[in-house]
């Protein structure tokens, strides 16, 4: 499959973005949107779509300061929001997206993490990430952002993630 990457650099493909994603059911506020945008301006964000024959295949975002606070105090940028949609999967779409980023920190960074849900529609996600070479990040289970204390009851939803960071020298 012929995949044609743009960086989100254009209004025109924020409106495409918005519109595949409310198609696909994946809400988001409009401020969402906003905040990518103005990141992608300042440079702390680059946020890839995946064209194929001409159609939004998939969105992601390289974020240089992540959320999490492990990669942000240990310098690693995050891969986030990777979202193939159902029709374009098992394409390499997302292993396109996936080696970009570790292209673009490559130069800058000797490190690349990814935080991945834990249920059953991670599933393909998991594997994705094992075969390209991420491990886990050692600490743990973290939902919204925090590590997960043992003989605490958290909620298996997609803020419950293992982080997984993968070494590019």
């Amino acid at each position: 499959m012929d995949v044609t990457l743009k960086v989100l650099d254009q209004p025109e493909y924020k409106r495409i973005w918005k519109e595949a994603f409310e198609q696909h059911k994946i809400p988001r506020p409009d401020a969402y949107y906003d905040r990518c945008e103005f990141e992608n301006q300042i440079g702390t964000r680059v946020t890839l779509l995946a064209f194929v024959q001409g159609n939004l295949a998939g969105v992601s975002h390289l974020k240089f300061e992540s959320d999490y606070p492990y990669f942000k105090d240990q310098n690693i940028p995050e891969i986030n929001d990777l979202n193939v949609f159902p029709e374009y999967q098992r394409n390499g779409i997302a292993n396109r997206i996936i080696e970009e980023f570790e292209n673009i920190v490559r130069e800058r960074l000797p490190r690349i993490g990814i935080g991945v849900g834990l249920y059953q529609d991670y599933g393909a996600a998991q594997r994705v990430y094992v075969r390209r070479g991420y491990i886990p990040d050692g600490n743990g289970l973290i939902y919204n952002h925090k590590p997960v204390v043992p003989g605490s009851m958290v909620c298996a939803d997609d803020d419950l993630n293992l982080y997984l960071i993968k070494e590019l020298a």
